[in-house]
């Protein structure tokens, strides 16, 4: 990971502080961060980390100049956020967004035509390093733009960048909403192995251990997921009887894929609004 680039962190939420440790772990200088958070709590926890934040970008910005601000605030903060910031910064500067639904246009429009951004769509495993970002840049951004957002979005997981936007609602209905589905799986797991008389406290682990390992083993395998469930199935087995009802015409993949295609027309409605 390269440590290069001095950054303006606005909205030091969750994703903010999942961001910052990411980035301080991965080597980088603290004094490289500043942080713009109105919530006093949020900022102690910044000063915490050894990075300095303040209430204002007129504050954070008196002796600093970023080469990149991130945006991590909520999406109904984002016009007043950029009309604050936008007058502070230099040209050079590029936008890293993981404001959600906030399209490239709708930053552009608040930016100025002239403005490098790019927009990311991270997920909430971001917060132990396990996260999914996918980015889109408009043409104003450079290569080393792209590398520098690269960098810090990888501090907390995988990254992928997309050749086209239209794509992003599709990425948000499946990594950046997926999470949810991962877990209401675990939650009908550990349901089932209720409902056939284990404790609640051994179908929990039963449930998340299946889960999480499954995944893991999926993630390093020497074969696509569709080869793995095959090779775990035995003919007239314990397995098979469970995948019939799975798989059945009304089962888990027409469901998802209608849950996926939901998800991402409700995205795009909210991108234009």
């Amino acid at each position: 990971m390269s440590t290069s680039g001095r950054i303006l962190l606005v909205g030091f939420g969750n994703m903010g502080q999942a961001l910052v440790r990411g980035w301080l772990d991965g080597g980088r200088a603290a004094a490289s961060v500043r942080v713009v958070e109105p919530v006093t709590s949020a900022r102690a926890v910044a000063s915490g980390l050894g990075v300095a934040a303040s209430d204002s970008v007129a504050a954070a910005l008196q002796d600093f100049r970023a080469d990149v601000v991130v945006l991590a605030v909520k999406p109904n903060q984002i016009g007043s956020a950029l009309g604050e910031v936008s007058a502070a910064v230099a040209g050079t500067t590029v936008w890293l967004s993981i404001a959600a639904g906030k399209t490239i246009a709708a930053l552009t429009a608040g930016l100025g035509a002239k403005a490098a951004i790019v927009r990311a769509m991270p997920n909430t495993p971001a917060a132990i390093g396990k996260g999914m970002t996918a980015l889109v840049a408009n043409a104003a951004v450079t290569a080393g733009q792209r590398a520098l957002c690269t960098d810090l979005m990888a501090a907390v997981g995988a990254v992928a960048w997309l050749d086209d936007e239209r794509h992003m609602d599709a990425v948000t209905a499946v990594s950046g909403s997926g999470p949810a589905y991962v877990f209401l799986l675990i939650e009908c797991l550990e349901r089932a192995a209720v409902d056939l008389g284990l404790a609640p406290e051994l179908a929990r682990q039963l449930a998340l251990a299946t889960v999480s390992g499954a995944a893991a083993y999926a993630a390093v395998a020497d074969a696509v997921p569709a080869e793995l469930r095959r090779r775990v199935t035995s003919p007239n087995g314990t397995t098979q009887a469970a995948l019939e009802v799975l798989m059945a015409d009304d089962g888990l993949s027409g469901l998802l894929t209608r849950a996926v295609r939901a998800a991402a027309a409700r995205s795009r409605e909210l991108s234009a609004a």
